[in-house]
């Protein structure tokens, strides 16, 4: 299966998900996270991924952790240096922040009033590749929505467990990102200046576990303000 079938096959399961309800994940009937907490750790430090006083959220919240492993200078010969990608280096530089020599953290809350829902799906992975999906629906209602552009985000995570593969904690490790940005100036109907919609085929990366994999997806203004996150699970 090509790419692009992938990408049907990812369509098909979005509109009729009780038609694939073996090979799709997605965000349906899971809690909205209050804030996205992400760690970035770089490839030089070992010790950071085996720190089991990793920094995480309180346990009582819904925060959406995500583990980011920054490449650095020292390139294949850097300890954490297969799981390390430049889609680290490019989130951080649109938080303005530099790669970090060990560990950085960026909190970030979901605004509670912000007038959008999120949905994230993605099917099974074939041929190192998987279909996945995000979806952003402006809520009706009086609320104020956003003016102009909205850029999101759609992550492939690997959720590794506590105590496996050397980590001491469970973390949602990114291994892919699809970034781009939904602009309503150009949408014609009133339908799609309250719908927004995304899905590719993103590739696996060699060492990635598939059944551990799931998509997490969020949506944010021009001041980088979350207006909504959502993130896979399987039933």
């Amino acid at each position: 299966m090509k790419p692009f079938a992938l990408v049907l096959a990812a369509v098909a399961a979005w509109h009729a998900p009780h038609l694939a309800a073996q090979s799709v994940c997605s965000s349906d009937g899971t809690a909205a996270p209050t804030a996205l907490f992400e760690r970035f750790l770089s490839a030089d430090c070992e010790a950071c991924w085996a720190d089991a006083a990793a920094a995480a959220p309180p346990a009582d919240s819904s925060a959406l952790v995500l583990d980011w492993i920054v490449p650095s200078p020292a390139g294949e010969d850097a300890a954490l240096s297969a799981a390390a990608t430049r889609d680290a280096l490019a989130r951080l530089e649109s938080l303005g922040r530099s790669a970090p020599a060990a560990t950085d953290v960026h909190v970030a809350a979901v605004q509670a009033a912000a007038p959008a829902r999120i949905r994230v799906a993605q099917g099974m992975a074939f041929n190192d590749y998987v279909g996945t999906g995000i979806t952003w629906r402006a809520a009706a209602g009086p609320a104020p929505r956003p003016a102009g552009a909205v850029d999101f985000y759609l992550l492939l995570v690997e959720a590794v467990p506590a105590g496996t593969d050397g980590t001491p904690v469970a973390r949602n490790l990114v291994r892919n990102m699809l970034q781009g940005t939904w602009d309503k100036r150009k949408q014609l109907s009133k339908h799609e200046q309250s719908t927004w919609m995304e899905q590719r085929p993103m590739r696996v990366p060699d060492g990635a576990r598939p059944e551990r994999l799931r998509v997490v997806g969020w949506v944010q203004d021009a001041q980088g303000r979350v207006l909504g996150a959502a993130q896979s699970t399987c039933r």
